[in-house]
């Protein structure tokens, strides 16, 4: 059973939005990323979202990129990556895991045997960055039956049409786009409309909405939440911590690198807390 509504649940009661930080499964290396993904619990994580990584992101801006790249060079794949999923759901049997991956994986391994493999490694949903609503269906019946959540976006400025499909068609959240673009930092986000779009998809009766791409301050978190959402998602901006920390992670001796993975860890901790606080309504 999802884990979404317990989360959502319980924040709400505390007066508090979700924060979910992204990391690409096998960044920096496959040997240092489950201690990257425990210092975003550390730091205060509600949900994780976890990217597999794919040779064409389409939706994903330079610094998310670079990750795919990092990761297929450290030879992470499907399966590698759900041992990943499959530990840390071990080791945090409540938190929400949400898996953002390019749909020809899927499609490729078979979506039956694709969302099995979800369920057995404690994936609570699924999110498809090139895959719209209105070609979601075969996926969305193959994740109803192993009990997958299927997530969908709703676009800036989206018709009401597509608001309503992404509202009947989402389980565990939406995922509302905060502008037109890939994802990244590069361009601030807007909460322009928010409010509307999230009324819209209410009245629908969807899931609990969060607003993604180009989320990389506290000041964004929190106009987010205020514009009505119930949490908001930031991948870039922890993506490029990761990043900045690569060339000392990869050189020198063993204790060197020790050092540079504590430096890393420390900061990573810090900037989720920082972006937590900042969902206290």
């Amino acid at each position: 059973m999802s884990r979404y509504p317990a989360m959502f649940h319980r924040l709400s009661q505390r007066g508090e939005g979700a924060f979910v930080p992204f990391v690409m499964l096998g960044d920096p290396t496959a040997a240092l990323n489950e201690s990257v993904i425990e210092a975003l619990i550390e730091g205060g994580a509600d949900a994780l979202e976890l990217g597999v990584p794919f040779s064409d992101p389409v939706a994903d801006g330079p610094t998310i990129q670079r990750a795919h790249i990092r990761a297929l060079e450290a030879g992470t794949g499907l399966r590698s990556s759900m041992q990943v999923v499959t530990r840390v759901r071990e080791r945090h049997p409540d938190l929400p895991i949400g898996l953002l991956i390019y749909g020809n994986v899927p499609f490729a391994v078979g979506l039956e045997a694709f969302y099995g493999l979800c369920a057995a490694s404690g994936v609570d949903s699924v999110l498809l960055p090139d895959v719209p609503v209105r070609e979601g269906d075969a996926f969305s019946t193959a994740a109803r039956a192993a009990g997958i959540d299927a997530v969908y976006i709703a676009p800036p400025s989206a018709s009401a049409d597509t608001l309503d499909g992404v509202a009947r068609s989402s389980r565990g959240y939406v995922y509302a786009v905060s502008r037109v673009g890939v994802t990244g930092t590069e361009r601030a986000s807007s909460t322009a409309g928010l409010a509307q779009s999230v009324a819209r998809l209410r009245a629908e009766a969807a899931a609990p909405v969060m607003l993604g791409f180009g989320i990389s301050t506290p000041q964004q978190v929190a106009e987010a939440i205020a514009a009505g959402a119930d949490g908001a998602i930031s991948g870039s901006a922890v993506v490029r911590i990761i990043e900045e920390h690569v060339p000392a992670l990869l050189a020198g001796g063993p204790a060197g690198r020790q050092r540079a993975l504590g430096a890393l860890r420390e900061e990573l901790v810090a900037f989720v807390g920082t972006m937590k606080a900042a969902t206290r309504r």
